[in-house]
C-alpha cells in the first residue's frame, strides 16, 4: 500500500455568472503543514507520523496568541485547520477504541475548533461584503452596509464567547499532555503516556500499513456514503456532511502522501478542487442564514421595513450563486475524475497486507 522507507516528494473556482457575491476560498487557502522528508526517520513510520502530529500541535499552539488578539482572521482559520490535521493524525495513531487520555485530548481539540467556528464564519462573510462595498458601483450599497454592520456586531459577540470557551479549555495544559503522549519512547516520554498495542516499531512495517489501510477504508467509506446521500437529498445539512467528510479524507491523504502513497498526489489535487466548490457553497449558505436571522428580528423588521425588503432581494441573488457551486460539486462527483479517485483508493486498499490472527 505505502512504502514506509521512502520520503515524500487548486483548482480555482470561477465566479458565478451574474451574481454579486464572489467566491472566497475558505477551505483550501492554507498549504499543508507537514514534516519534510529530511525530518523523517526512514526506518520507523510511527516516528514520522508522530513528528507530523507534533508539527501540527506546535503550529496549533503558536497560533493561539494571534487568535486571542482578535484581529487576525487568518490565524483563526489556520488554527482550525491545524486542529483538523492534528485530529486526523491522532485518529491514525490511536484508532477506536482509543485510550481514555487520547479521547479527552481529542475532545478538547475539537472544542477549541468549534469555539471559533462562528467567529470564522463572520470573518469570511465580512471579507465578502467588504469586497462588494469596495466596488465603485456596488448595487444596493445601503443594504450591504447594513449587513456589514450586523456582521461586525455579531462577530464581536461571538468572539467574546469564543475567548471564554478557550480559557476554560486550558490549552497550555492540553499542549503539555499531548506533547508527552506524542514524544518517542525514552527519557522525555512519561511512562503513563498511552501507547497503542499495535505500535511495534520499525521491525513490523506491515502493521503500520494495515493501520493506514484501515483508516483510509473508514474515512473513504464515510465520504462515499455522504456523496451518495447528497445525490438523493440535496438539503444543506446533507451537502455539509459531504464537505466535512471530504476534509477528513483530504487530511488523511496528506499523511499518506508523506509516504509516497500511490495516486495520493492526484487524489489530493482532486480533493482540493472539490473543497473549493464546497467551501464557496458553504460560505454562501452561511451568508444566507445570517441575513435571514438579521431580518427575522422583530425590532429590525418593524423599524427598517424597506431595508428588510432589500435584504430579501440579496438573499434571492445569493441563492443563485449557491446553486452554481452546488452544481459544480455534483458535476465533480459524477464525472470521470471521481471514478479515477475511486480506482486509486481501491488500489491502495487492495495492496494492503492481509489481516492475520496473531
Amino acid at each position: 500500500m505505502v512504502e514506509v522507507t521512502k520520503t515524500a516528494e487548486a483548482h480555482p473556482a470561477e465566479s458565478p455568472p451574474a451574481v454579486e457575491i464572489t467566491p472566497l476560498s475558505n477551505d483550501v487557502r492554507t498549504a499543508p503543514a507537514v514534516a519534510t522528508p529530511s525530518e523523517s526517520e526512514p526506518g520507523d513510520p510511527w516516528k514520522k507520523v508522530r513528528k507530523l502530529a507534533l508539527k501540527q500541535l506546535d503550529r496549533f499552539m503558536s497560533l493561539e496568541p494571534k487568535v486571542l488578539r482578535g484581529d487576525d482572521a487568518d490565524a483563526i482559520h489556520d488554527l482550525r485547520v491545524a486542529s483538523r490535521r492534528l485530529q486526523q493524525v491522532l485518529d491514525l495513531l490511536y484508532p477506536s477504541p482509543s485510550p481514555a487520555e487520547i479521547r479527552k485530548l481529542r475532545r478538547r481539540l475539537r472544542r477549541a475548533r468549534r469555539a471559533l467556528g462562528e467567529v470564522r464564519n463572520c470573518d469570511v462573510e465580512l471579507a465578502r461584503v467588504n469586497r462588494i462595498l469596495a466596488r465603485r458601483r456596488a448595487t444596493r450599497r445601503e443594504t450591504w452596509e447594513a449587513v456589514h454592520d450586523y456582521l461586525l456586531e455579531r462577530r464581536s459577540g461571538n468572539f467574546e464567547k469564543a475567548v471564554r470557551k478557550l480559557g476554560r479549555l486550558h490549552l497550555a495544559v492540553f499542549y503539555v499532555r499531548l506533547k508527552d503522549v506524542l514524544a518517542p519512547n525514552g527519557k522525555h516520554r512519561s511512562p503513563h503516556a498511552p501507547r497503542h498495542p499495535e505500535e511495534p516499531g520499525p521491525q513490523h512495517p506491515e502493521l503500520f500499513e494495515k493501520r493506514v489501510a484501515a483508516s483510509l477504508e473508514r474515512v473513504w467509506s464515510a465520504f462515499e456514503a455522504r456523496v451518495a446521500e447528497s445525490r438523493l437529498d440535496s438539503r444543506a445539512s446533507v451537502i455539509h456532511g459531504a464537505r466535512i467528510a471530504a476534509k477528513r479524507l483530504r487530511y488523511l491523504m496528506e499523511v499518506i502522501h508523506e509516504f509516497d502513497g500511490p495516486g495520493s498526489k492526484a487524489t489530493l489535487a482532486w480533493l482540493r478542487g472539490l473543497q473549493e466548490h464546497l467551501g464557496n457553497w458553504h460560505d454562501l449558505e452561511i451568508l444566507e442564514q445570517m441575513m435571514i436571522e438579521m431580518v427575522a428580528r422583530p425590532a429590525f423588521l418593524r423599524d427598517h421595513l424597506e431595508l428588510a425588503v432589500g435584504i430579501e432581494k440579496l438573499i434571492s441573488r445569493n441563492r443563485k450563486g449557491k446553486e452554481v457551486f452546488q452544481q459544480r460539486y455534483f458535476t465533480m462527483t459524477r464525472d470521470g475524475g471521481y471514478e479515477q479517485v475511486k480506482k486509486r483508493i481501491r488500489g491502495v486498499l487492495s495492496s494492503a497486507p492481509p489481516e492475520t490472527d496473531d
